[in-house]
């Protein structure tokens, strides 16, 4: 038999991170959480940055305790980092930040949001398949370059953040695919750099390299005698490309993807990018899966908006229990009269995510929560209402049928988001039981390394034993598209 293999997951998110140790033995993965820590920006004067020393420390700890958990003389066979999309480092030849890591929830980037739905749009949209949003890689360059002119001396080098995360682990600086496609800056109908991108922005084309593909090897981690001999494989370096590839999808398609988090992202796999003007309209993203394909999806505001609604009240859960307790107590409430809109610009980075869901209330005659309870029911249904809807927008724009929504991440553990998605879109939401992002982040790890043939093989042995719960829509009628 052979012996099992050892893999870690670095796994960040907007408001926490961890690092996962995989055993892969038996065609079966077993996970263990080696370390979690939170994870939030900070402000400073007018902007928000992130602390990434801090995120760097946490990242060898969490790495040092999983490589500590293994049995008596095993070793971490590899590593492999994801994270959210679009943020930065910027670089000199020596490897050197030489400008603050902004955060993507500055607001810096709103002057050239507004200048670029002016004029030019339209053509960005049509050389990289990227909506025009404010957290764009585009336009926080952008804004850099234009305040900071002197930067295009310094800086040599761009990085997104799992890239930076390899260079420090592997001593090679390469961009991966899936992150950079989330950046505004990739040609959309092939594998490297936009020129048109690059020149509207006006962001020198020598601070990119083509990116890789997901399953590229960078050598051994230097620096951490802890992990000596393990690889540094590039992973598919957006969280949200990981979650994709953990989900038991059906080969013959069919299957809607939702990541639920933060952010919650409803997409789908396709052969070739979804464009023109339904697609740039709906805000379709033509991200990138880590071998190259397609992943056409819709970013729909999540569970950020109920995260920060919390910090409005003095009591709300910190454990389970009391998680199952306010989820019970939200169902039972009656489904509100008026939903939110969660698109809502003044839900990004408000200072009380409370006054900012009664204000918009208010504007629309409804009378606001009186309990966490009321704002939780509200904001799953809110939240579930937006998944549909995105279901819908690319049903039509396809003529594809979908037959399900596969949902992982944090809110597949909320029922009450579950069913409200079910609800909402008429078709069966499946919950799995997957810490998603890790295991799609181990899955191209073991494909690396020769331990699984591909995707589709990951798959097929994963989805055999897999926990999963099925929602079964509550007689609604399906959510339509308006003309």
């Amino acid at each position: 038999m052979a012996s099992p293999l050892y893999l870690a997951a670095v796994d960040l998110g907007a408001t926490s991170g961890r690092v996962m140790l995989g055993t892969w033995s038996r065609n079966r993965l077993r996970l263990t959480e080696a370390h979690r820590f939170p994870n939030a920006y900070r402000e400073l004067g007018a902007h928000a940055y992130w602390e990434i020393g801090t995120l760097w420390h946490e990242v060898q700890v969490g790495l040092r305790r999983a490589a500590a958990a293994l049995p008596r003389g095993a070793k971490l066979a590899s590593v492999g980092v994801d994270t959210w999309g679009c943020d930065h480092v910027l670089l000199n030849d020596a490897g050197r930040l030489v400008f603050p890591v902004h955060a993507y929830r500055d607001n810096r980037t709103q002057p050239g949001l507004a200048a670029l739905a002016r004029q030019g749009a339209d053509r960005m949209y049509a050389a990289t398949g990227i909506p025009n949003v404010f957290y764009n890689t585009s336009l926080q360059l952008a804004e850099t370059v234009a305040r900071c002119p002197a930067i295009t001396d310094l800086a040599t080098r761009c990085l997104f953040l799992p890239d930076y995360l390899n260079f420090l682990l592997s001593g090679r600086a390469e961009n991966e695919l899936t992150v950079a496609s989330t950046s505004q800056l990739l040609d959309v109908h092939g594998r490297d750099w936009s020129r048109t991108a690059l020149e509207h922005f006006r962001i020198p084309p020598t601070w990119f390299t083509p990116p890789v593909l997901a399953g590229q090897k960078l050598g051994r981690v230097t620096g951490m005698p802890e992990l000596a001999g393990a690889q540094v494989v590039a992973v598919p370096g957006h969280d949200t490309a990981c979650a994709y590839d953990a989900m038991p999808a059906a080969p013959e398609g069919g299957d809607l993807f939702l990541s639920s988090g933060t952010w919650s992202l409803v997409g789908f796999e396709h052969p070739q990018p979804l464009l023109g003007p339904a697609a740039q309209a709906a805000r379709v993203a033509n991200e990138r899966t880590g071998l190259g394909g397609y992943r056409p999806l819709t970013n729909v505001v999540g569970l950020f908006l109920l995260e920060q609604t919390m910090q409005d009240f003095s009591q709300r859960p910190k454990h389970p229990r009391e998680w199952d307790a306010l989820i019970a107590a939200a169902a039972a409430l009656p489904a509100p009269a008026v939903l939110l809109d969660p698109a809502d610009p003044a839900f990004t980075a408000p200072k009380s995510m409370r006054a900012a869901i009664d204000a918009q209330l208010k504007r629309r005659k409804a009378v606001a929560p009186k309990h966490l309870a009321g704002y939780t029911r509200l904001i799953c249904d809110s939240i579930g209402r937006g998944h549909a809807a995105a279901a819908a927008n690319f049903e039509q724009m396809t003529g594809r049928k979908f037959r399900r929504i596969l949902m992982v991440g944090g809110g597949s553990k909320n029922r009450l988001l579950c069913q409200a998605t079910a609800d909402a879109a008429g078709i069966p939401v499946v919950s799995f039981n997957l810490e998603g992002t890790a295991v799609g982040n181990m899955a191209s790890q073991l494909i690396a390394l020769g331990a699984v043939r591909d995707l589709a093989t990951f798959r097929r042995q994963l989805g055999a034993d897999l926990k999963q719960k099925v929602y079964a829509p509550r007689g609604a009628a399906r959510l339509k598209v308006e003309s």
